[in-house]
């Protein structure tokens, strides 16, 4: 590491403050943009293919871009995804200043949005490890889980003002200005490259995308943390979703409840990404994955378990259950970073990322169907069952204790 120990810290504060504005402007747009789908079309399947424009390039593609990552200079990759993503949403702009937006335009810049962030959000988690030194990552992953957590409290309240009495044209430029200016932050920022290898063919990147599969494989508990993340995403991240639902329809409350539950959720998550990043250093890091995953678990069978009039007791279980997510996330991220080798942290977050994402399709459509049959109240009750069991299996793995 070759900053002494302030220009570390301040090379961090710069480039996640630039990537927190981005963070906050894009869940700007998303929110918006789902809202005038909604408005325009009604439609449940338009808003899942929308979902699933969003996560596909990322599924798919996500193993070799990982090796594209890991030969070449991840700044300049992070500035031209971040200015990919603004030229798509300029699109949208200079068609809708003509008239009203096709939805299979959307779903296209859609889909081309999703694989600038394909490219950009590994190359940013391999690029910290590069910049933090080893025994700081942990903290700084409560710390990035901050910048986080504060643009995800304060969006979904500028979302609704401005969708409220601006054209959704005018909001897509927000989200211009905050890629324009993440590449701002990333340009002052003097990031080392991880050792170069000679450019391969282009037949090889199959042979090296595989390199990071086997770089898990051959780290000790990697494959037995890989198995439990996925099954953690296939069954919480869907619930997710069902958060407005359960608020609206279970518990009667409004569009105004449940933003106040979204931001409940995003303010434990701001506290406990706080100190995670103050004590994250201290921590046991497999024991607060395994430690976390139950208390969402038994937070969500507290939920199921709820009348229809407990909407109360929901908002604090809401930040009960997001306090949890930074210890669960910010760890699992530090892990990575500390136990792989820089050459192949493109090539891991990638992988790591596509499988979780291939989970996460059986998660929905489990979620979906389950919910809609036995109702949304009984599959939090059984999602929080089967998330505690993941907490078990997790415990019982001996090769996760290899990782500590």
């Amino acid at each position: 590491m070759k900053q002494n120990n302030y220009n570390w810290k301040k090379f961090f504060l710069i480039l996640w403050t630039g990537q927190a504005m981005s963070i906050f402007t894009s869940s700007v747009i998303q929110m918006a943009i789902v809202w005038y789908l909604t408005d325009i079309t009604g439609s449940a399947a338009i808003l899942t293919f929308a979902t699933l424009m969003g996560f596909l390039p990322q599924a798919v593609l996500g193993p070799f871009i990982g090796v594209l990552i890991d030969r070449y200079d991840r700044k300049k990759i992070m500035i031209i995804s971040d200015l990919f993503i603004a030229a798509c949403l300029m699109v949208l702009v200079i068609v809708g200043f003509f008239g009203k937006l096709p939805i299979w335009l959307i779903m296209i810049v859609l889909f081309a949005r999703a694989i600038g962030s394909t490219f950009h959000s590994p190359s940013l988690q391999a690029v910290t490890p590069l910049i933090v030194p080893k025994d700081s990552l942990t903290k700084c992953a409560g710390y990035s889980h901050t910048f986080k957590s504060v643009s995800m409290i304060f969006s979904p309240a500028v979302a609704a003002l401005l969708y409220g009495v601006l054209d959704i044209n005018v909001i897509f430029f927000l989200d211009i200005a905050g890629a324009v200016f993440a590449v701002f932050t990333i340009a002052f920022i003097k990031i080392p490259s991880p050792k170069r290898q000679k450019l391969l063919k282009a037949s090889d990147v199959i042979k090296e995308a595989k390199e990071g599969f086997d770089v898990l494989k051959n780290e000790p508990g990697m494959k037995a943390l890989l198995f439990i993340s996925m099954l953690y995403a296939m069954i919480y991240f869907p619930i997710g979703t069902l958060y407005p639902l359960i608020s609206m329809t279970y518990f009667g409350g409004t569009v105004r409840h449940s933003s106040i539950i979204e931001i409940s959720s995003s303010l434990g998550a701001l506290i406990g990404a706080i100190a995670l990043g103050r004590w994250g250093n201290r921590i046991n890091k497999i024991g607060s994955i395994k430690t976390s995953i139950a208390c969402m678990g038994v937070g969500l069978i507290a939920t199921g378990m709820l009348p229809p009039s407990g909407i109360k007791f929901f908002l604090v279980l809401a930040f009960l259950m997001g306090l949890t997510i930074p210890f669960y996330h910010g760890v699992l991220s530090s892990i990575y970073q500390i136990k792989i080798s820089e050459e192949y942290l493109g090539r891991v977050f990638s992988l790591t990322s596509s499988l979780t994402m291939f989970a996460m399709p059986l998660g929905l459509i489990l979620t979906g169907a389950f919910a809609e049959i036995i109702g949304v109240n009984r599959w939090f009750l059984i999602s929080g069952i089967l998330t505690v069991l993941i907490a078990m299996v997790a415990v019982v793995l001996p090769s996760l204790r290899d990782i500590n």
